[in-house]
């Protein structure tokens, strides 16, 4: 017995060490730590959400099918100020575009995958998601597709939880600003920004990145709308990043 396990071979004995990592169920365990951010930001949403008009029905569909917490403030804040229905779905695809980046970062991962699976999980990959499947390419050359599912679906149905639980509750809070509910996704972007720079290592080219896009929004303002200056600042400040990161 003691010699036929000398004799099994060393890939297998790193195959099953690897496997729990490739699991639906390790997915699900790897987005805990993002599960706060979700609920917080979430129950936010569908506050903000109900105080501009939507119902709970109506906040539940959203989040079912917009699915991008970003885009969902952007909608109640456009519902209130009785913004136009090109004028909101135009701002919401713009500011969505960016998903698509996210996940053109991602597909060569999934390339073994057929075009039906890989829509799956760029449909439902968000910027925490991503957040997490970037620091798993870190330690492997190859992501799991169950292991993504089972992140994504995790963080998906999370949000819906959330979002319907704020605008539930969202009765009783008629003034979110008062509980500064307004500033939770400036949070969390500014907390999976902190995250990110300090796993990759590389603090003095990010920094010198995001000082660059301050003053090209600061300098952009003064020719352009506010929104438009924000977009054409991360346009160029993204650029230079990429330039600065391939520069050795």
């Amino acid at each position: 017995m003691e010699a036929h396990k000398n004799h099994i071979p060393a890939h297998a004995h790193a195959h099953e060490a690897a496997e729990p990592e490739d699991t639906f169920l390790q997915g699900v365990k790897d987005c805990i730590p993002t599960l706060l951010g979700y609920l917080s930001i979430g129950f936010a949403a569908g506050v903000v959400g109900h105080t501009s008009g939507l119902s709970v029905m109506e906040v539940t569909l959203m989040s079912l099918l917009i699915y991008a917490g970003s885009a969902q403030f952007i909608v109640a804040g456009m519902l209130a100020a009785q913004g136009s229905a090109i004028a909101i779905i135009a701002t919401v695809f713009i500011v969505n575009l960016r998903h698509v980046l996210l996940s053109a970062a991602l597909s060569p991962y999934f390339r073994q995958l057929t075009p039906l699976k890989t829509m799956i999980i760029g449909s439902l990959l968000t910027d925490e998601t991503f957040g997490v499947a970037v620091n798993q390419t870190a330690k492997k050359a190859a992501i799991s597709a169950k292991w993504m599912n089972g992140l994504n679906v995790t963080a998906y149905l999370n949000w819906i939880a959330a979002t319907v639980a704020g605008a539930f509750f969202g009765q009783w809070i008629t003034n979110p600003e008062k509980y500064g509910l307004h500033f939770a996704l400036p949070a969390m972007f500014i907390g999976l920004l902190v995250t990110q720079v300090m796993s990759r290592g590389k603090i003095r080219k990010d920094l010198f990145v995001a000082c660059s896009a301050v003053v090209l929004v600061i300098g952009a303002s003064f020719v352009l709308s506010g929104s438009v200056a924000v977009i054409a600042a991360t346009v160029i400040a993204a650029t230079l990043g990429l330039v600065v990161e391939k520069w050795k």
